[in-house]
């Protein structure tokens, strides 16, 4: 996920020399996720962790050139039971379902929030279909497990406008054609 609040997340697997796949903001390519890898990268993990940058030192590619994913980062607020929310539009849950539709999220995928205590939320939040949960929530003061996390398989088309399938051309490519 794009998300700047991430990029220290980011920096730190590229410093381990570990592989990232950041999503290209609002999905607008219809190549959407950026590949870093650290043996390739011109500039510094810090510097390549965020999408500025990232849009001039990583190649863009599409879900079917990616590998399968570890570890998912990020989220708006989240509560104990693992229910997360984002910033509204949706594209982490799209991002998400790519890769879940891929094959490259899995049961050992482990999917984390990083966030600031007061982002943890008591209480129930908003999930549909097509939300993903998460597994541990990371605060600077503890890690929280959280119990079976709803894991989408794909794309629910279903909840997806033509107006949003139209703007990102990942998804307007892989949309169902007439009564498939």
């Amino acid at each position: 996920m794009p998300d700047k609040a991430q990029v220290p997340v980011r920096a730190h697997a590229l410093s381990e020399g570990k592989t990232v796949f950041m999503a290209v903001p609002r999905l607008a390519g219809p190549r959407p996720f950026y590949l870093l890898g650290p043996a390739a990268l011109r500039v510094p993990p810090h510097e390549a962790a965020s999408s500025r940058i990232a849009a001039t030192v990583a190649p863009q590619v599409d879900v079917d050139e990616l590998r399968p994913v570890d570890l998912v980062v990020g989220s708006v607020a989240v509560n104990r039971a693992g229910v997360r929310v984002g910033k509204g539009a949706g594209y982490s849950d799209l991002e998400f379902a790519f890769l879940a539709e891929a094959g490259l999220i899995g049961e050992r995928t482990v999917v984390v929030s990083t966030v600031h205590p007061l982002q943890v939320v008591d209480g129930d939040l908003p999930a549909t279909e097509h939300d993903f949960g998460v597994d541990l929530i990371v605060t600077p003061e503890e890690v929280i497990s959280c119990p079976s996390p709803h894991r989408p398989a794909g794309l629910v088309w279903e909840h997806l406008d033509p107006a949003k399938i139209a703007s990102i051309p990942a998804l307007a490519a892989r949309a169902p054609r007439g009564g498939e």
